[in-house]
């Protein structure tokens, strides 16, 4: 239900004047026919209510412009987009961590707060939209109402951040329970209180979630469909044109790094090769 204007106004963000200008008189010319018009505007507009669509043409517009600036040919980006459908909770808050971790992981720092283009990087700095999206993406549900405030107020800061840094609990040879902490290749341990040691325990949750984005979870990209075992049913049976006629059940238990949150997240895919 987008005015010309609003359409022309989003179409001016990709296309260059002279589209736009040819666009306009288009639009203009097919006002007496209706039939001519609505063609017209869905030509452009589907584009803008699909993300496999809008970033297909994002990706095709930069590198056009990126191949002119630096006079070069040829493909720019390494793989097709892809997408995956999350459901709030476990799912999503293991998501967030593990692509917060990616310039970790690639060895680009070790600290994942020091890669300014990634959410924890920009919540770190102040931002306040990457605080607020965090929050939601933490906290679910009941973050949706929340605010960026959600960030410090609510404890998430510091329990994110003990997250992406690695802290797992740790049972050593003497019975005692302590804390294995990295950054990159750096380790240490300590000894807690019986105080912190309800703590962790308290969080065994997302210790899991820890030791999962410290390495390559190819069902982040290949998933198709990660949440609970009702969540990927739910979706397998909307989608059910998609999977082949033999298959009965959608959810699938994960298999890998992801294979330690096995019971609390499923997959619609069950990957065999190259899963970590």
């Amino acid at each position: 239900m987008l005015s010309d204007e609003d359409l022309l106004r989003r179409v001016a963000v990709f296309y260059p004047k002279w589209k736009v200008a040819e666009l306009r008189e288009r639009l203009a010319a097919a006002a007496d026919s209706p039939a001519l018009h609505a063609e017209l505007v869905e030509a452009y507009a589907y584009r803008m209510h699909d993300l496999s669509e809008f970033m297909k043409m994002l990706l095709q517009r930069f590198s056009s412009w990126f191949n002119r600036r630096h006079e070069r040919r040829g493909r720019l980006w390494e793989q097709r987009f892809k997408s995956v459908l999350v459901e709030d909770g476990t799912a999503a808050r293991t998501m967030a961590a593990y692509i917060d971790l990616n310039p970790v992981r690639g060895g680009i720092c070790q600290d994942p707060a020091d890669y300014r283009w990634s959410s924890y990087g920009e919540a770190v700095a102040g931002g306040r939209r990457a605080r607020a999206g965090l929050v939601r993406a933490w906290r679910g549900h009941e973050g949706v109402t929340g605010t960026a405030r959600g960030w410090a107020q609510g404890g998430l800061s510091r329990q994110y951040r003990q997250v992406l840094l690695g802290k797992v609990l740790k049972e050593r040879e003497d019975g005692e329970v302590g804390v294995r902490g990295s950054r990159g290749s750096r380790a240490m341990a300590v000894e807690r209180t019986g105080r912190e040691r309800g703590e962790l325990d308290a969080n065994a949750g997302d210790l899991r979630i820890s030791q999962v984005v410290r390495h390559r979870v190819r069902y982040f990209t290949d998933g198709a469909v990660i949440g609970g075992r009702g969540f990927v049913e739910e979706v397998f049976e909307r989608c059910r044109e998609y999977f082949g006629p033999k298959r009965r059940l959608g959810a699938r238990k994960p298999r890998g790094a992801l294979g330690a949150l096995a019971g609390e997240v499923w997959t619609a895919r069950d990957l065999r090769l190259g899963v970590d």
